[in-house]
């Protein structure tokens, strides 16, 4: 064990699991995918503010009327024609504490022109008002309306948004680590193979001199040529898998897959076991706080709450203090209304309430009643996956303690097949064997082998796991990634 296949690849990489990591972190597709998320919800977060962005309204009008002349009761009605220019703006929006506004203007400018026979007379005037209105709730969307609904969900789907991607990295990180040590795995059976290749090519020599010498049956070499083309055959498939693993490693690694095609990864790290104790009730406590996906069920009971306030808040009937202040202004012309309302010398106001009671509120009470089903709900389903979380945890670390154990268990049974086999094979050099028992010592010795190296990938994988159930996989690798 140990030493890597020797492989021909034709750019070798060597990488540690800790730049496999920054690799993933920086390319990984299913990382740049989820990351849009965030950067969505921030801009629908930001988007819902626009409820109080204020609206400018700008507007003019010119109107012409021309009465024609006409006879009342035998007498003739000379025409009039009036010429009317007017114009209007102003803000209008809402605040953060429910009040409504509208800030606004008006003026116009009026020429009518009579006609008596052949003579007119004009008449000029010109009006105008500027003003404020108010208008705020006392208990319908007073403490909670749909402008502060909107934001406040959008802040909690941010929120939500954040963990999704934490989960995304978490399970990112989990399957760099598993393919990594997957691969250590497939080099390391690669060069099993290799070995045991090795082993029943020297039997086959052997055999071929000991049946020159007559010491022999040529029908024991026959037994000796399949055990290598079965071997030979091993390696193949080991050499596949290899080639395999490296490319479901890359694929995490990289958005350019073409670029690392010719690329030959190098694991840094071998196939260690460094023996952990385990704690179910501290794996259930990080899970309890860490796992992203509990977070986010948390998030989602917290928003129906937030909805709840809402649905609650529309029962009410709207107690509304609506008020109105500005200043007037008349004259001949535009100039004069224009002054008057700048010295405020014709001055208006207004104040007063307004109540008004919904007869049935049928929508609000069944909205809230929804509302109340939809939180009992998400509650149960939090609970369901705490119990879910806890489970999984729990399986977790039996079977990272089942896979330390049998590390320990194949490598034992792979001491005692080499000690096996070579024992044998001295029996076998003084005729005191057979063949066919050497071949098989030889295959249980590669077994074991294979064994061995796949409980060592097993239970770091297994560890990979137990961090992945409890949320930790960050903290174990002290990576600080930014989910915002």
């Amino acid at each position: 064990m140990g030493s890597f296949a020797q492989t021909n690849d034709p750019a070798g990489r060597p990488l540690s699991l800790t730049d496999c990591f920054t690799e993933a972190l920086k390319h990984n597709l299913n990382l740049q995918i989820e990351q849009t998320v965030p950067q969505v919800s921030l801009y629908n977060l930001q988007s819902a503010y626009g409820g109080y962005d204020p609206q400018f309204v700008l507007g003019g009008s010119h109107s012409y009327n021309d009465s024609g002349a006409y006879v009342q009761n035998g007498s003739i009605v000379f025409p009039t024609i009036d010429n009317q220019n007017s114009f209007n703006s102003g803000f209008t929006g809402a605040t953060p504490w429910g009040m409504s506004y509208d800030l606004s203007g008006n003026i116009s400018e009026q020429h009518v022109q009579k006609f008596f026979g052949p003579f007119s007379t004009n008449f000029p005037s010109s009006s105008g008002t500027i003003g404020l209105s108010v208008t705020q709730p006392l208990l319908k969307n007073f403490w909670i309306d749909n402008n502060r609904l909107t934001i406040q969900i959008a802040k909690t789907q941010l929120k939500s948004s954040e963990q999704a991607l934490r989960g995304q990295i978490i399970t990112t990180v989990t399957a760099v680590e598993n393919a990594y040590y997957e691969l250590i795995y497939a080099r390391e059976s690669v060069n099993v193979q290799q070995e045991a290749l090795v082993l029943a090519q020297t039997q086959l020599d052997q055999d071929k001199q000991r049946v020159q010498v007559g010491s022999l049956a040529p029908l024991d070499v026959q037994q000796d040529e399949a055990q290598v083309a079965q071997s030979r055959a091993n390696l193949i498939a080991a050499e596949n898998t290899l080639s395999v693993d490296q490319n479901a490693l890359k694929n995490l690694l990289t958005d350019h897959y073409s670029e690392w095609h010719d690329v030959g990864i190098q694991p840094t790290a071998t196939l260690a076991a460094d023996r952990q104790l385990f704690d179910v009730q501290d794996s259930w406590n990080k899970g309890m706080t860490e796992r992203p996906d509990l977070v986010q069920a948390r998030l989602s009971v917290e928003q129906q709450g937030i909805e709840l306030k809402y649905f609650r808040n529309q029962l009410f009937p709207e107690v509304d203090v609506v008020g109105s202040y500005g200043f007037n202004g008349n004259g001949d012309e535009y100039r004069n209304s224009f002054g008057q309302m700048n010295d405020g010398s014709r001055p208006f106001y207004s104040y007063g309430g307004q109540l008004t009671i919904p007869l049935s509120n049928t929508k609000a009470r069944n909205n809230l009643k929804a509302g109340k089903a939809t939180e009992k709900q998400l509650l149960l389903q939090l609970k369901q996956l705490e119990q879910n979380v806890m489970v999984q945890i729990d399986n977790a670390v039996k079977a990272a303690q089942s896979a330390w154990e049998s590390v320990d268990a194949t490598k034992s049974a792979r001491i005692y097949a080499e000690a096996a086999l070579d024992a044998e094979q001295k029996k076998y050099a003084v005729g005191k064997s057979t063949t066919f028992t050497v071949l098989q010592l030889q295959k249980n010795l590669t077994s074991a082998r294979s064994d061995e190296i796949r409980a060592l990938a097993n239970y770091n994988q297994a560890l990979a796991n137990l961090a992945a159930a409890e949320g930790s996989t960050l903290q174990r690798h002290n990576l600080d990634v930014e989910v915002k």
